[in-house]
């Protein structure tokens, strides 16, 4: 299912800054400006909310929680050993 008119894609949300402005958070949630700032007042708002100078600002981590995209680092990843190689070490290349 494509994403909503406006609304950010997957592809896009992988591709964003570690913090976002207001509408950028917006878009990838759904939901317009306006109602974000609604939420934001009546401390609704789905994520962690930074006040910058005068302006609002998302944490792109807080984002993705609050989207329910799992983040996870590299060094998470279980490397068994390659079934085509002829050795039980996962770090060497066969040479």
């Amino acid at each position: 299912m494509p994403p909503a008119r406006g609304q950010l894609t997957f592809t896009e949300l992988f591709d964003l800054p570690v913090v976002l402005d207001l509408r950028t958070a917006a878009r990838a949630l759904g939901i317009s400006a306006s109602t974000a700032y609604q939420l934001i007042h009546r401390n609704e708002f789905p994520c962690v909310i930074l006040r910058v100078g005068g302006q609002y600002r998302v944490p792109t981590s807080q984002l993705m929680r609050a989207l329910g995209i799992e983040e996870r680092s590299l060094y998470d990843l279980e490397l068994g050993p390659d079934p085509d190689s002829d050795t039980d070490d996962p770090w060497r290349t066969g040479t």
